[in-house]
């Protein structure tokens, strides 16, 4: 199978799993009849509405993908760094959807105003169509209204020479959202098909609208957008609700409700069983220990296989929408992977910190800090590796007794990181080329020696995301895979923390019904039978707690904690502080085993940061537009 790349008008590109190869797309000229001329023509026209869709696992360009407190990297000096740095603003937002998005709902609004004039086009294709184009329209809506909140609504096609008096403001928050719901809704409603043949995987779809709307409520009804501040008890959780208060427009219409509203945590749950049920009525499912390859041999554990090929199977059952452009020469898996000094193609360089490396369970499914059986007092001497499952060799004692998810997707020091190694790599055997042993003390093989790039700065190494048959080999091989924007477990836990804030007995119930599903799959016990050994009460604050680190956990690195810390207000307690790690350029265990801070600037300004700035440009051509607090 070959990937069809689709280029729009301003070079985007946007592939598509296909068989065949497409032309550039017809720039929108003066005659933008050529772009609907015939069938050909309007499939390119759609395909071109989708090159907006930002890319999720850009290397330099996410703005969602290193930029929480997940990972620290050694590319400080790429442009994601400028927001887990703080150094964004309204004058230079660095990485801004406003201005892009709007042009890709305009060039939607075309193809609705287009396409019935289409000749000898099939009608159920002109249908589709539209209801993919409508589909578009409500996505980078939500995209506007995760990251800047209020959001002007475009409900029609404007014209370019539109005079200033006639510019549109902001909407209220909730219009928006409701709005949004109600696009995808039309979407919906105008045919999009259940799922899209092969050729067309990553095009839209019913149960894609139906998540990605369950996820907006779920975001609606968090404490970030419902009310602008807790209403339970966190001293850690940041107020801006006054701040949100004073975000009116210039007719003093109030654009954020500074009153909580518990219903929304039902809308959120009601619609994110909806999306569930949708999901798996066509066949979407977690996936399992029998869907992995079985030509794949490490990792030997058969459970952290599972868990280790959950996204990066090609095939994956899991996945509700995803993004199927290529990655790159200097993306994820070879940002992950082990420094290669032969034959490049390996750069060493995502290093989860101590943050996340504490927030995995135990083998327990407990935290390491509730498990009366774990040694936590212990927990960060050092010593040797008994167990020689995961590695060998001195190790940090935190790294030993953890949790399937930790040993699948964590490398850490003196540790197996399963690829396809050299017959000269440590812990390399004879029958066994599918693992090597890493290290991260300064003269190791991952150490950083004399380089001032290409290093892991916390002394951990990632490996979620990277495919066990990366061969470090070849140069580095990347095994392409969509890229999950949703997935069904995601959907499981967006449901269970809703209905955790609905409360009561019955909905606590069904919360762990639904963790459980992920807990199971990830090779720890159920939370009754894990929290039975704490003697804790599971109330409506401890399951709020549990289903936050599931979360933090289950989505390492998927595009999700940078919104979970901000929607939750916790962005002070999280990322205000330096990343912590292991003291990488020690040379000797006494050294390298010790807590430091890695010295990278990390600022989170509040309320400033909890949304992205308006482009201060737009805030000037439009006079009916108000920036968003702090800028």
């Amino acid at each position: 199978m070959k990937f069809k790349y689709i280029i729009s008008s301003i070079l985007l590109v946007l592939s598509l799993f296909s068989c065949d190869y497409l032309d550039i797309v017809p720039t929108e000229t003066a005659n933008d009849k050529d772009a609907f001329k015939d069938s050909e023509a309007a499939r390119r026209y759609l395909y071109s509405c989708y090159s907006y869709l930002p890319n999720p696992r850009h290397q330099t360009a996410s703005i969602d993908m290193f930029t929480a407190d997940e990972v620290v990297t050694a590319f400080e000096h790429e442009t994601f760094a400028n927001f887990p740095k703080g150094n964004y603003t309204a004058s230079n937002p660095v990485i801004s959807y406003w201005n892009t998005l709007f042009q890709g709902i305009r060039q939607c609004y075309l193809l609705l105003e287009n396409i019935d004039a289409v000749p000898l086009m099939d009608e159920k294709d002109k249908q589709e169509y539209k209801a993919e184009a409508t589909f578009l329209i409500a996505y980078y809506h939500y995209i506007l209204v995760k990251n800047y909140g209020p959001t002007i609504l475009i409900k029609e096609s404007f014209a370019v020479n539109t005079p200033a008096e006639n510019f549109p403001a902001r909407s209220p928050y909730d219009e928006c959202v409701q709005w949004v719901a109600d696009k995808f809704d039309e979407a919906i409603a105008l045919g999009l098909p259940n799922e899209q043949e092969e050729t067309s995987f990553g095009r839209a779809t019913k149960p894609a609208a139906l998540a990605i709307k369950a996820r907006m409520f779920l975001y609606a009804a968090s404490p970030q957008f419902n009310g602008g501040s807790v209403y339970y008890s966190d001293p850690d959780a940041d107020d801006i609700s006054g701040a949100l208060a004073q975000v009116k427009n210039a007719d003093g219409t109030a654009l954020m409700n500074t009153t909580y509203d518990a219903s929304k945590w039902q809308k959120a749950a009601d619609a994110a069983k909806t999306a569930i049920d949708a999901a798996e009525d066509n066949g979407i499912r977690l996936f399992q220990e029998g869907d992995v390859p079985a030509t794949l041999a490490e990792p030997s554990n058969s459970v952290e296989k599972t868990l280790r090929m959950a996204i990066t199977d090609r095939h994956t059952p899991e996945i509700i929408w995803a993004d199927t452009r290529p990655e790159n020469y200097y993306s994820l898996q070879r940002k992950s992977t082990p420094w290669n000094a032969t034959n490049g193609g390996s750069w060493n360089g995502v290093a989860p910190t101590l943050t996340m490396i504490k927030s995995f369970y135990t083998k327990n499914g407990l935290p390491i800090d509730e498990d009366p059986s774990y040694d936590f007092e212990s927990a960060f001497e050092y010593s040797n590796q008994t167990d020689l499952t995961h590695g060998s060799g001195n190790t940090l004692n935190l790294n030993m007794g953890r949790e399937p998810r930790f040993y699948a997707w964590i490398a850490y020091h003196n540790s197996y990181y399963e690829l396809y190694a050299y017959t000269n790599d440590p812990g390399v055997t004879a029958d066994n080329r599918n693992r090597m042993l890493v290290s991260f003390r300064k003269d190791d093989n991952c150490g950083v020696k004399t380089r001032t790039n290409n290093y892991a700065p916390s002394g951990y190494l990632n490996k979620k995301g990277v495919h066990p048959s990366f061969s470090r080999a070849t140069g580095g091989s990347i095994i392409n895979y969509p890229w999950p924007i949703i997935r069904l477990g995601e959907l499981y836990l967006d449901y269970a923390e809703a209905l955790i804030e609905v409360g009561g007995a019955s909905n606590l119930e069904t919360a762990k019904e639904y963790i459980d599903r992920i807990r199971t799959r990830a090779g720890i016990p159920t939370i009754d039978e894990a929290w039975a050994a704490t003697g804790a009460t599971l109330d409506q604050a401890k399951m709020r707690q549990i289903v936050r680190q599931e979360r933090t956990i289950e989505l390492y690195l998927e595009n999700q904690r940078f919104w979970d810390v901000r929607r939750w207000l916790l962005g002070t307690k999280y990322f205000n502080m330096k990343a912590q790690g292991m003291d990488y350029s020690q040379s000797t265990d006494a050294g390298f085993f010790n807590v430091v801070d890695v010295n990278f600037t990390r600022v989170f300004r509040t309320p400033q940061h909890y949304l992205m700035p308006i482009p201060i440009g737009d805030i000037e051509k439009n006079q009916f537009l108000v920036q968003n607090p702090g800028y």
